[in-house]
């Protein structure tokens, strides 16, 4: 895919250099000496040795409830404690803790067993696995209605809403995936890179809140990109595990209703009242943003899922707290995160997750020791936060975003890690999909940064005095769906200034070889320096970064 050189350029305020220019590396801005004690503490050689251990065959891939992340919790809250944080949560007696549990349900779906079955009038038919995909963590036996809403969205900033004149109570709704007018640069929803509303998660809770009783996503008839589906086989390694990696849900998630994906043939067949194909209902709304969102008559789907186990545990996001120096803006809140679970083991195969998401991990603690070697203190307070289960669905990011240690009204900025570690390289996730630069030794994809221009505009500054290649790429595409993909996000819906720092894809990304020996050391070292100068100015400037809630095209 294309990179929009146009409004990268525009976006990083970079010239183009010439060859000479090239060759002549900048001279870097100097660190502020209030900020350099903290500044010098952030060392390669501790990176190295922590995130060896964090992505060891000890650990056994730190799968989610599993012992290895236990203990990775357990070392987080240990090295918070010994850098001097403060415990940001309570346990269940009230006492300070760094530990804010979080419970959850581990479900396997039953394939097998697991139908959706069409009733138009008197004809039925029914599809299972493969032409059917995804699980919920209850079991489910319902028989309603089915109508088609559009790509299912509500946005009006964007004056576009496909549920007007709909009623969707006691229904199940059936929606495209992404959204419309992605690759139009001129799009209101964002050009051509994902808005917060083109995730599976976000329609499903707008379906809810009409009284749906269940949603279904089809991809996009006309889609210029693999389907969500597609994208996940393409990149095999833990996408292809044989059991597959169970699903984990919260047990209180403000998401109750089930979300399945269909095939291409079943969708047509779901549509056949609809009066006109998919294609042209798709064509339709894009030509002009107007909702083709219709009853079905005389359909009715029924939808079976059961689990063949079902267990619950509990997880914990790793907090602790830097009280911010300034009274008056102490309550206010910076936070710096990342995540701490991957994929586990299977047998002697052992997804060792080191860049994915050991680099964040330890990026994080390197983050607390530096602020707390530091003789001087930011003014607002700092909260540090490694996340549980991530893998699973964001689930420990969405646990605390509905489940705050601080209030997310003054919660200024954050500051995401999740894969920092390596140069980005192609594989078969991207391949035909993204333009990867030839030389990413030095490059760091920022994702998230048109919500926030003013966040990025500090992050630009601060990169004066590391140098990295910094690259917005993803926030400018729409066949990866990397915006929704980590931790930030949920902090996103909640219009908290967000940007998640990443390296890209390899080729080792979620298989066993994601592994200590191939981190970029160097370049990752860097990263968690920018991140520590940008956290700074989110912690002290005096205007904190705007939420940019509909970003458009350009």
């Amino acid at each position: 895919m294309a990179m929009h050189k146009a409004a990268w350029s525009a976006a990083f305020g970079l010239a183009a250099l010439s060859g000479a220019a090239q060759a002549e590396a900048p001279k870097l801005a100097p660190v502020p000496a209030a900020q350099a004690p903290g500044f010098d503490r952030i060392r390669e050689a501790d990176l190295r040795a922590d995130l060896t251990f964090i992505a060891s065959d000890a650990l056994l891939g730190r799968m989610s409830l599993q012992p290895g992340d236990d203990a990775t919790v357990q070392w987080i809250a240990a090295e918070f404690a010994k850098a001097g944080l403060q415990p940001a949560a309570t346990d269940a007696n009230g006492k300070p803790s760094y530990l804010q549990h979080v419970p959850l349900i581990e479900y396997r779906p039953n394939p097998a067993a697991n139908t959706l079955t069409l009733r138009i009038g008197t004809a039925e038919q029914s599809w299972k696995a493969p032409e059917i995909s995804g699980g919920f963590r209850d079991d489910i036996d319902l028989a309603a209605p089915l109508v088609f809403a559009g790509f299912g969205i509500t946005a009006p900033g964007v004056g576009y809403d496909d549920y007007k004149d709909l009623d969707v109570r006691g229904k199940v709704v059936l929606v495209f995936e992404h959204e419309p007018q992605e690759n139009n640069p001129a799009s209101r929803f964002n050009g051509t890179g994902n808005t917060r509303y083109a995730t599976n998660r976000v329609k499903a809770l707008n379906a809810q809140a009409r009284g749906a009783v269940a949603l279904l996503v089809m991809a996009e008839p006309g889609r210029k990109h693999p389907s969500n589906l597609e994208r996940v086989n393409r990149i095999g390694g833990s996408a292809k595990r044989v059991p597959p990696l169970p699903g984990q849900a919260l047990p209180d998630d403000e998401l109750r209703i089930p979300v399945l994906t269909v095939s291409d043939a079943v969708a047509a067949a779901l549509l056949a009242k609809a009066g006109a194909a998919p294609q042209a209902l798709q064509s339709a709304i894009e030509q002009s943003l107007s909702p083709q969102s219709r009853t079905l008559a005389e359909t009715t789907v029924a939808l079976h899922l059961e689990n063949t186990a079902r267990s619950r545990g509990t997880s914990a996001n790793v907090v602790g707290l830097l009280p911010g120096s300034d009274p008056a803006l102490a309550p206010e809140t910076v936070i710096i995160s990342a995540h701490h679970d991957h994929d586990g083991s299977n047998g002697p195969e052992i997804w060792h997750g080191a860049d994915d998401n050991g680099s964040g991990t330890v990026g994080v603690v390197a983050l607390a020791r530096a602020f707390m070697a530091n003789p001087v203190r930011p003014k607002r307070s700092v909260l540090f936060a490694v996340f549980a289960a991530e893998e699973r669905g964001l689930l420990g990011s969405y646990y605390m975003a509905m489940h705050p240690l601080r209030p997310l009204a003054s919660t200024r900025a954050m500051i995401n890690f999740d894969m920092i570690g390596r140069n980005e390289e192609p594989s078969e996730q991207t391949n035909g999909l993204i333009d990867i630069p030839k030389d990413t030794t030095n490059r760091l994809n920022l994702i998230g940064a048109t919500y926030s221009p003013d966040f990025n505009r500090t992050v630009m500054a601060s990169n004066r005095s590391i140098g990295l290649d910094l690259d917005d790429r993803f926030d400018h595409e729409n066949a990866l769906n990397v915006f929704f993909r980590s931790d930030q996000f949920p902090f996103v819906l909640k219009n908290v200034p967000a940007m998640w720092f990443n390296t890209g894809f390899h080729p080792d990304y979620h298989h066993t070889t994601d592994t200590a020996d191939r981190i970029n050391y160097p370049k990752m070292t860097k990263i968690v320096k920018l991140a520590y100068l940008s956290a700074w100015r989110f912690a002290s400037e005096a205007t904190p970064p705007a939420f940019v809630p509909d970003p458009a095209g350009h």
